[in-house]
């Protein structure tokens, strides 16, 4: 039977009602750490993370309306009030819209690879979107990334060695709310494993 998607105002973050910066208190009705997953996908990820960590605010950037709809719809049901969800494109909405030392920890797992050599420009883990993470981030803030592509997980650890003074490497802890065998807990992750593809992961904090 088919599902009919709700959109919950109370979960569903519109770009245009955030002004020029967001305010994460006004966001979320109270102060608190903020954690952002890049790709959220169905929210699977954030579902079980937010009932995990009640005293974390948790948002979502998923770009694809399917899966946008459906983590709403997910999260609303669930009468989740510490997670959020926004359908944007991660890249501007991070560099236009979050504000300096504002960021707990961003989750970016198993992002597009764009494995072809014509299309490396499109990756999200590039110079210039990593530096705009770091500067969202608190002193002392994570970044926390997984992925099975291993020429691309090359790429993205040059990119975090290549900031001695501004990043510093991690050891790379599972979710709390990741199932026995697993490190992220996500949809995508628990294809790979069963494809028996090598989940490859990387922690820094930004100091």
């Amino acid at each position: 039977m088919y599902r009919i998607l709700k959109d919950y105002p109370s979960v569903s973050l519109k770009p245009e009602d955030l002004g020029d910066r967001v305010d994460f208190a006004r966001v979320f009705g109270r102060d608190g750490p903020v954690h952002i997953e890049v790709g959220a996908g169905k929210g699977t990820f954030l579902l079980n993370q937010a009932k995990t960590h009640s005293d974390i605010n948790f948002l979502g950037i998923e770009w694809a309306r399917k899966y946008y709809r459906y983590a709403v719809d997910r999260m609303g049901r669930r009468g989740l009030t510490n997670v959020r969800i926004i359908r944007t494109e991660a890249a501007s909405f991070i560099a236009d819209f979050l504000p300096d030392d504002s960021v707990e920890c961003f989750h970016i797992y198993f992002p597009d690879p764009w494995p072809k050599k014509r299309h490396h420009k499109r990756r999200f883990l590039c110079p210039v979107n990593l530096e705009q993470l770091r500067r969202c981030l608190k002193t002392g803030g994570q970044l926390r990334i997984a992925t099975d592509h291993a020429e691309y997980f090359e790429v993205i650890e040059e990119l975090i060695d290549g900031r001695p003074d501004k990043l510093e490497r991690i050891k790379f802890t599972p979710a709390a709310s990741a199932e026995p065998g697993e490190i992220t807990g996500t949809n995508y992750e628990r294809k790979y494993v069963k494809d028996k593809r090598e989940i490859r992961t990387i922690a820094a904090k930004k100091i």
